[in-house]
């Protein structure tokens, strides 16, 4: 199966993402690291931009075929990227499930992603501003939405895994 998380930088995506692996020995592919490890390369001229997501989509994709269980960890902003891991799953004959991960407390939120540290070597980190005015696509699907305000990562966590 694939997991397809999706949400805001700063609503506890990683942190999600690498238990719910953890807890189902899962392949966890997250989109920063790949994106970061392209910057570091330094065979991209300008921004990454959905180079890091046809990597993950290929990674996903062999690791499905195996069988593996597959948690994709990004921001997936807007629907085309969305349906694309879709495709993923359905191209390599297994289901997928959208699990948008939100933080519904605006002033946590904030909190959370202005005292954040990177985990990855060189990566920057968005700013409130740049996470407030970032393009996000409302859903044309009906995700299950994780409200990480409401609790903490064992109830996400819980909650994922008993929608499975």
């Amino acid at each position: 199966m694939l997991i397809i998380l999706s949400g805001l930088p700063g609503t506890g995506k990683t942190t999600i993402a690498r238990e719910l692996a953890r807890q189902l020995a899962a392949v966890h592919i997250r989109i920063d690291s790949i994106e970061q490890a392209l910057r570091a390369a330094g065979t991209l001229v300008g921004p990454v931009l959905d180079e890091g997501y046809r990597i993950g989509f290929a990674i996903a994709e062999d690791n499905l075929r195996l069988g593996r269980t597959v948690v994709a960890d990004s921001v997936n902003p807007i629907e085309i990227t969305r349906q694309a891991w879709r495709n993923v799953a359905m191209g390599a004959g297994m289901k997928s499930i959208d699990v948008e991960i939100v933080c519904s407390d605006h002033n946590e939120h904030r909190r959370r992603v202005e005292t954040r540290t990177a985990d990855i070597p060189g990566h920057d980190l968005p700013t409130w501003d740049d996470v407030i005015n970032r393009e996000y696509d409302p859903w044309t699907t009906d995700p299950l939405i994780v409200d990480t305000a409401a609790g903490g990562v064992d109830l996400a966590v819980s909650r994922i895994c008993s929608a499975l």
